[in-house]
């Protein structure tokens, strides 16, 4: 698609090669590309008219809708800046969000959230209904280098930050992100994360891009009824994070039977263990898998050849075309392959920096020989002789252990390759917990856990405690509700859940 330069571009060229086909189902609503094109056209005639212009911000917070992409590129029509927020953010993130990227409009399904504030609030529906009878707009063009989104994205403790990405970001990245995983206008792209996530809101963008069909989903609804999705979708490609591939896996145990319509399962937010890559495979036995890394800040750092894990097993890839990853020492010297350092990606899909954060923004973008600002991750990891990147742990789940500096990431992948662990987190200590917890889905006890790590990871990383659980905590974002593990951890002192076994004893 070498037209397409800006985002909305995206749309028209998809609307043009493949105007009847399917775009955007959600239940039983489907829009073709040709009608997610139109009704983008007429959505920002009705922003228009309401005052939306060039750099203003524009809320959406919807619950899972097939209109709202419509939404999303109408506003990249007007060169307004879209944040979209999850359903469930309320109360002081909520203000937070508000106060920092101080919108002109809001559109949400929850109008009476927004009660009392000095923000026009639309409802969706009363949007969709009076833009359907408008005539399409066609506003002068945004410049490739103006903001188009904001995502929020924050630690387990601070308010969320947002990332700018401008129209030139996104469509590099996008572009790199389909060169490797080839989507097919044939494809039906199970989506079951929300648009308020990076990967839910790119995959908009590559069924675009390709031409595919996108369903949209809910976590929930995928964890527990996702053989009944697959099986009503027919999709040929499942957008996974680790509780959803653990989820396909529970329930084909449980219905004895396999899936035969999936041709690629992708992966990304943590690793799946050794035992969960065995068990997807047979049960998808058509189905290559597909692991990814990447960070909001620069969407996707790398992605894995088909099925490459099984020959290069801990890897997460290559980075992105026309990208570069670099590992660095303490004093930002390049290491050799096969050193572990921090991560510092380059090249045009790293974003913009963070919105009115300009301390932040410096301290994590900097620029080096005049080149493509680089992206200094804080996280840890290693390139072997072919380049291909292995992720170590993040800086902030970094943890001292008998005077031993820990990655809980690291501890996390060891247990996840001890024979019938699922999943793994690991809660580091606190102010609470003299030492770290750790928690396990599994038949295995606690004990049979931390035997299995050793030999896996040095003995001073394996954790002096064990949690085993029937399931973990989920967000609505389909990710570990890692604040929930911790204060159960904390109120019991670092006793168990439902079984705590001490190491050693």
């Amino acid at each position: 698609m070498p037209d397409a330069v800006l985002l909305h571009h995206l749309v028209d060229e998809s609307a043009r090669r493949h105007g009847s086909a399917a775009a955007i189902t959600h239940g039983d609503t489907t829009l073709s590309h040709g009608d997610l094109a139109v009704e983008s056209r007429r959505i920002a005639s009705w922003l228009r008219d309401r005052g939306l212009r060039r750099g203003d911000r524009l809320l959406v917070r919807c619950g899972v809708n097939a209109h709202v992409p419509a939404l999303l590129y109408a506003a990249s029509r007007l060169g307004a800046v879209f944040v979209v927020t999850h359903e469930q953010v309320t109360g002081r993130v909520l203000d937070h969000v508000l106060t920092d990227c101080d919108p002109a409009m809001v559109v949400t399904d929850q109008p009476g959230d927004f009660r009392g504030r000095d923000i026009p609030v639309w409802p969706v529906g009363e949007v969709l209904a009076a833009s359907a009878q408008l005539p399409e707009a066609d506003p002068p063009e945004p410049l490739v280098v103006d903001p188009c989104f904001l995502i929020y994205t924050s630690g387990s403790t601070a308010l969320p930050k947002a990332v700018v990405a401008t129209h030139q970001q996104a469509m590099f990245a996008a572009r790199a992100i389909q060169a490797e995983l080839r989507y097919e206008p044939a494809d039906r792209v199970l989506c079951p994360l929300p648009l308020s996530l990076d990967l839910g809101l790119y995959h908009v963008f590559l069924g675009s891009l390709s031409c595919a069909e996108v369903v949209l989903g809910t976590p929930v609804e995928a964890i527990s009824g996702l053989l009944v999705v697959l099986d009503r979708t027919r999709a040929t490609v499942l957008v996974a994070v680790p509780p959803i591939a653990e989820a396909l896996i529970r329930l084909c145990r449980r219905a004895r039977r396999g899936v035969d319509t999936l041709r690629m399962i992708t992966n990304t937010g943590s690793a799946l263990s050794g035992a969960t890559l065995v068990d997807l495979r047979a049960l998808a036995p058509s189905a290559s898998v597909r692991l990814m890394f990447g960070l909001t800040e620069c969407k996707r750092v790398s992605i894995c050849p088909p099925d490459e894990d099984l020959r290069r097993p801990g890897t997460v890839g290559r980075p992105l075309p026309g990208t570069e990853v670099l590992v660095i020492d303490e004093h930002g010297e390049p290491l050799p392959a096969g050193a572990m350092g921090e991560l510092v990606v380059r090249g045009p899909h790293v974003t913009a920096g963070y919105w009115r954060r300009p301390e932040l923004t410096a301290e994590r973008f900097r620029a080096r020989d005049g080149l493509f600002p680089e992206l200094h991750t804080g996280d840890y990891g290693w390139l072997d002789d072919d380049g291909f990147l292995y992720f170590a742990g993040r800086r902030d789940d970094l943890y001292k252990e008998r005077g031993f500096r820990v990655s809980g990431t690291e501890v996390e992948v060891a247990a996840r390759y001890v024979p019938g662990v699922s999943e793994a987190v690991l809660v580091p200590p606190g102010r609470e917990r003299l030492h770290a917890v750790l928690f396990a889905v599994t038949d295995l006890s606690g004990a049979e856990v931390l035997e299995g790590m050793r030999g896996r990871i040095e003995e001073y990383k394996i954790p002096g405690r064990c949690v085993v659980l029937g399931e973990l905590p989920l967000l609505g974002s389909g990710k570990v509700d890692r604040a929930a593990l911790a204060e159960s951890a904390a109120r019991a002192g670092g006793t168990p859940a439902r079984e705590v076994v001490p190491h050693g004893s």
